[in-house]
């Protein structure tokens, strides 16, 4: 068995289209199909059931893809290991990110990686919240997963990098615009603009958190997965909104970042990766990434 049948597979079970897989795979469409078929002539097995608008995994198909990972995971370790007795860290280590709590971190990141570990590719994987950055760990679709701390589950090993304060942020021509510390009892009244709840985002939890503090349970008036269009509808005057405060500086026109007085919570900024088992060129990641982020620059 061809080990980019199984390449092919993963990546069109994780699409679920055809055309978008082989995008992502920098082939045409036709050869994906063709190496997909011979798969499902190897084993016997119809892997996808097709139609003119929609591809879903069958059984076969959904008891596979694990083991698929699986399979590919082992032969990348392996890579890495007889590259690492050479005396060369090679493989990729794929990254996953909010697109928010990171703008900080992943230029230094970035760049220390390529000086470090030129063999390594760094692939940055954005818009992944917490909750499906758990989700893609688990599948073993991430390596290293930028999170919200603390994490409640005890295969993924974590590992604070940063912790900030929050703050709210309001329409420039908001009544409360001029004022340099609010009090959130305040905005009792106004709509929150915030993360969903099922993305385990903690944006969303600081904010009823903080609510709670000052007395009252928010409104939410609109619920969008990335806080910085979050910002950017408090700036079409959709609601107010709270977030970190190096967010909050990066806050777009029309909007205010103004320090609240409920200041109990804190944003804590993290890695995650799953325990239990060693990969040289993932861990050499955490290694940079422990080294420019020290427990003592927190």
């Amino acid at each position: 068995m061809d080990t980019r049948w199984l390449e092919g597979f993963v990546v069109v079970a994780e699409e679920l289209h055809f055309s978008n897989a082989a995008n992502r795979l920098g082939i045409a469409q036709s050869p994906l199909s063709q190496l997909i078929r011979k798969l499902e002539k190897e084993l016997g097995q119809n892997l996808f059931d097709r139609s003119t608008r929609s591809v879903e995994l069958t059984a076969a198909g959904k008891a596979l893809l694990p083991e698929a990972r699986r399979i590919l995971a082992t032969m990348s370790e392996a890579r890495e290991l007889v590259s690492a007795a050479e005396g060369d860290i090679v493989g990729t280590v794929r990254l996953g990110y909010s697109g928010v709590l990171n703008y900080s971190t992943l230029p230094l990141l970035t760049k220390e990686v390529q000086n470090r570990l030129p063999l390594v590719d760094l692939e940055l994987v954005g818009q992944k919240l917490t909750q499906e950055a758990l989700n893609m760990l688990r599948q073993g679709r991430l390596d290293i997963a930028m999170l919200g701390l603390p994490i409640n589950d005890p295969d993924v090993e974590t590992y604070m990098i940063h912790r900030e304060p929050l703050c709210v942020v309001l329409p420039a021509d908001h009544r409360l615009a001029g004022e340099e510390i609010i009090d959130l009892a305040e905005l009792s009244g106004e709509g929150f603009v915030t993360t969903p709840q099922f993305a385990g985002s903690l944006f969303r939890d600081s904010t009823f958190q903080l609510c709670a503090e000052a007395g009252f349970v928010p409104r939410i008036s609109q619920q969008v997965p990335d806080p910085f269009l979050a910002l950017l509808l408090v700036s079409g005057g959709v609601g107010v909104a709270v977030t970190t405060r190096s967010l909050g500086e990066l806050s777009p026109p029309n909007t205010v970042a103004i320090p609240m007085k409920q200041n109990s919570v804190k944003l804590r900024h993290g890695i995650g990766w799953m325990r239990g088992f060693d990969r040289v060129a993932r861990d050499s990641v955490l290694e940079v990434m422990r080294d420019i982020f020290p427990p003592d620059s927190r």
